[in-house]
C-alpha cells in the first residue's frame, strides 16, 4: 500500500516515459484491470444516520491501522474538498466537501491520478463507470489500464466500509477517513460535524485545475509558489494562517519519482516501508503527525527528506514566515490552528442533508 500524502506535489505521467515507469513497477506489462460497473455513474442516495456513524467509524480505524494508510486517506478528502470555489453559489458547482471525487473523470485528474496509461478506448470504457476498481484477469486486450496507486486506491480501500454502510455518504466517509487518520497518527482530534450530500453523477464532478501543484512551472502565469498557493487556497476561502497550518500535514507521507517526478526512489527512512517501500518523505518518522514538517523544512540539511518550492516558500515568504516559525517552535500552536484549518477544510462547499450531525464532538 503506497503512502503518497502530499496534497501539492502533483503531476501525471502519460506516454513513453509514463508506460516505461508503469511496467517497471508491475513487470513488462501493464496491469490489466476490469473496470466495474457495479455502481455506475450515477449513484444511489445515501443519506448519513448517527447511528451509522459509531461502526463506520470503528472498522475506517481499523483500516488505517492495518494498512498504514494514514497519507492517502489524508490525501483523498484534501483534494474532495479542495476543489471549492467561494465564489459560486450552486451546489455542486461550487466543488468542495461533496464526494465527487468518487466518479470519473475527477480521480484521473493530475492532481489526483497515480498513472494511467490507457488505449483511446479503454478512456471510453473507464467513462463508464466510477473509480471503484475491481482488478481481475482479463481475456485479449480490450481494455489495458496500467494503474499504480495514487488515490483511486485510497477510494477502492474505502468501499468495502461504504458498501457495507450506506447510511454514511461518501464525502463523509472521505472526511472521516482523513480525521482519522490524523488522530491515529498522534495529531490533534478534529471535531468532524456529518450529514454531507453526495454530488449524485460524474456530470457534477468539478473542473481539472482547482488543486494546486507542488513545483512550476504554475499554471496562469504565477512564478512565485507563495503566490501560486494563494490563488488556490484563496480562491477556497482559506487565509495565509491556513495555508501554513495545513501544509503541516506533510509530516505524514512521501512523494514518489515514478508519479510525480520528485524525490528519489528511496531512501534510509522508507526503504523498508511500511507498505509498499520506497519514495522520499518529508519527515525522519513520516506516518507521525507532529510538528517535524516545520523543523526539517526550516533546517533543510537531510538530503534524504524533501522540500520542495511550496515547503521552502513558507520561511521565505514574509506573509507565510511567521506561522511557519510559530509552528516549528511550538507543536501545541500547531496542532490547535491545524485542527481549526481541517475542520474548515472539511466543509468547504458542503450541502447539508438536511442539518449537521454533532458526533465527533
Amino acid at each position: 500500500m503506497a503512502q503518497t500524502g502530499h496534497v501539492l506535489a502533483n503531476r501525471q505521467f502519460v506516454g513513453a516515459q509514463g508506460l516505461k515507469s508503469a511496467r517497471a513497477i508491475r513487470g513488462s506489462r501493464p496491469r490489466r484491470l476490469v473496470i466495474s460497473n457495479a455502481v455506475g455513474t450515477q449513484t444511489a442516495k445515501r443519506t448519513t444516520k448517527k447511528e451509522a456513524l459509531q461502526d463506520a467509524r470503528e472498522d475506517v480505524r481499523e483500516l488505517i491501522k492495518s494498512k498504514h494508510c494514514n497519507p492517502i486517506l489524508v490525501r483523498v478528502a484534501w483534494h474532495d474538498s479542495g476543489t471549492y470555489d467561494k465564489d459560486i453559489a450552486e451546489f455542486p458547482q461550487r466543488g468542495g466537501a461533496n464526494g465527487s471525487i468518487r466518479f470519473y473523470p475527477e480521480i484521473t485528474h493530475a492532481a489526483n491520478a497515480g498513472i494511467f496509461i490507457c488505449t483511446q478506448r479503454a478512456k471510453v470504457w473507464l467513462k463508464e463507470a466510477t473509480v471503484f476498481l475491481e482488478p481481475r484477469a482479463t481475456s485479449g486486450a480490450t481494455l489495458r489500464l496500467a494503474y499504480t496507486a495514487g488515490l483511486p486506491v485510497a477510494v477502492k480501500l474505502l468501499k468495502k466500509v461504504a458498501d457495507k454502510y450506506d447510511g454514511v455518504s461518501y464525502a463523509d466517509l472521505f472526511q472521516m477517513a482523513s480525521a482519522q487518520a490524523i488522530e491515529l497518527a498522534g495529531g490533534p482530534h478534529i471535531p468532524l460535524r456529518y450529514g454531507r450530500t453526495d454530488a449524485a453523477t460524474e456530470e457534477e464532478c468539478a473542473p481539472e485545475g482547482r488543486l494546486p501543484d507542488g513545483e512550476g512551472p504554475f499554471p496562469g502565469g504565477v512564478t512565485e509558489p507563495g503566490d501560486h498557493l494563494r490563488k488556490i487556497f484563496y480562491r477556497m476561502g482559506l487565509n495565509d494562517q491556513e495555508i501554513v497550518a495545513l501544509s503541516g500535514a506533510h509530516t505524514l507521507g512521501r512523494v514518489r519519482k515514478d508519479r510525480s517526478g520528485f524525490g528519489k526512489e528511496k531512501t534510509k527512512y522508507t526503504e523498508k516501508g511500511p507498505g509498499t517501500p520506497g519514495g522520499t518523505s518529508w519527515t525522519i518518522e513520516w506516518l507521525k503527525f507532529d510538528n517535524s514538517y516545520f523543523k526539517d523544512v526550516k533546517r533543510h540539511d537531510d538530503p534524504d527528506l524533501v522540500v520542495l518550492a511550496t515547503d521552502e516558500c513558507l520561511f521565505a515568504d514574509e506573509g507565510f514566515r511567521p506561522y511557519a516559525e510559530k509552528y516549528a517552535e511550538s507543536q501545541d500552536a500547531f496542532f490547535e490552528d491545524y485542527a481549526k484549518a481541517h475542520l474548515k477544510l472539511s466543509e468547504l462547499g458542503v450541502q447539508w442533508d438536511p442539518e449537521p450531525i454533532e458526533f465527533d464532538a
